[in-house]
């Protein structure tokens, strides 16, 4: 992404701001794994979105004040002895120049700074991301910068920034829609070196390796969430990471991935048999998955309800399972399918949105059936993704092999 288009993000958000108001996103910090040991550092992605950013112990700021906003971006300062060990940090000049601001300051001077401008009388509201998927969820800088403010300055209003970002987020830019087009060739490449390398016996944390190899070769940015690769039994867990394991002869292997690319992540799954042919009963299953999947990508179109996604899903796959033999009655539905069948991707897999309750242009999710029938020992999911466009959608994934016959012949080679 360029930085116009960072700069475009941030004049968006802007027109949201209340006169008189102060932005302040974190870019969040590394946490402590164990002892002197960290997890990998992961940006908050509302500031990536508006910043481009992905550097640790950073603030954003802007006020806006008379119609005009004032922006600021706050960085650690150089540290020869800390680069040394942990790599080099971004310069004031890079960061200016992924960005687009152009008044960087070390982090140091932040807190004089914002304690000046909060008590300078002119601004009367702080936006924060201070959103919480769960009351258990860690505190983050935002949280603890909240608690602060209220305690120092008690006159002063909060305002949720993640809503407004969450809305702004929903609709794809042209530049988002291109870097998922990308993310999905790497999707493709990992999931059929998968099914290349597919044989009985394969366990999956193999199988994993597989699809991570193929990933690396387009660059380090990798699979944009822990990937669910499961065999047998183990794919009645619907997220399952313990890859370990084995795909016995008959087994179908189920998988559910994506790649991410410059901050745009895909969430695709495919099932197949290990031995490279289905079963009378897999393909059975695998095909009313399939017609339902088909059908939606047939239906799916600006001014549908949302809401519709999931209910058509359910019912036109109880259809296709009613015309096999294998259901009776709706009231069954819930034995074999056990999860929504869409969700919004995006910065996040499961995307930090406003759900909508109309679709509208711009917009990408998930077409997701999934199939769990424990007596016949048959679990799977397909899963691809969609963008609505002007007129209808389009299945963004709909390259990686997903039919019986294209899958057999992918793992025939």
């Amino acid at each position: 992404m360029h930085s116009g288009y960072y700069e475009f993000n941030r004049r968006r958000f802007y027109e949201h701001m209340e006169e008189g108001s102060v932005l302040i996103l974190f870019s969040g910090i590394e946490i402590r794994r164990s002892s002197d040991e960290f997890y990998p550092f992961s940006p908050d992605r509302n500031y990536v979105y508006m910043t481009g950013l992905s550097c640790k112990e950073s603030v954003f700021l802007a006020l806006k004040d008379g119609g005009s906003v004032l922006e600021r971006l706050y960085l650690l300062p150089p540290d020869p002895m800390a680069e040394r060990w942990t790599g080099r940090r971004i310069t004031p000049a890079e960061a200016e120049s992924a960005s687009g601001v152009k008044d960087i300051r070390f982090a140091e001077t932040f807190e004089s700074d914002v304690q000046k401008i909060l008590s300078s009388g002119n601004y009367g509201t702080v936006y924060l991301d201070c959103r919480k998927h769960a009351p258990q969820d860690i505190s983050r800088l935002s949280h603890s910068f909240a608690d602060r403010l209220a305690e120092q300055h008690p006159n002063m209003k909060t305002a949720d920034a993640s809503t407004v970002l969450s809305r702004l987020r929903l609709i794809k830019s042209p530049e988002e829609i291109n870097a998922l087009r990308q993310a999905e060739k790497k999707t493709n490449a990992g999931i059929q070196a998968m099914m290349r390398a597919s044989r009985p016996g394969m366990w999956e944390y193999q199988y994993k390796a597989e699809f991570d190899r193929a990933l690396g070769q387009f660059g380090p940015e990798g699979p944009g969430f822990p990937s669910i690769i499961s065999a047998g039994k183990n794919n009645f867990c619907i997220h399952y990471y313990s890859y370990t394991g084995q795909a016995q002869d008959g087994d179908m292997v189920l998988n559910d991935v994506g790649a991410q690319h410059e901050w745009m992540i895909t969430d695709v799954s495919r099932g197949w048999p290990c031995n490279g042919r289905f079963t009378e009963k897999q393909r059975l299953l695998y095909e009313c998955a399939l017609a339902t999947s088909d059908y939606m990508f047939s239906v799916i179109r600006p001014g549908m309800p949302m809401a519709d996604v999931d209910a058509t899903i359910r019912r036109y796959n109880f259809e296709r399972l009613k015309d096999a033999g294998v259901l009776r009655s709706f009231d069954e539905i819930g034995k074999l399918m056990w999860h929504g069948g869409s969700h919004h991707i995006g910065y996040d897999v499961h995307d930090a949105v406003e759900r909508p309750e109309i679709l509208a242009p711009g917009m990408a999710f998930c077409v997701d059936v999934g199939i769990y029938h424990e007596e016949w020992g048959i679990g799977f999911r397909l899963e691809d993704n969609c963008l609505v466009t002007e007129n209808g959608c389009e299945n963004l994934s709909r390259d990686i092999p997903r039919t019986v016959y294209d899958i057999e012949a992918i793992m025939r080679k």
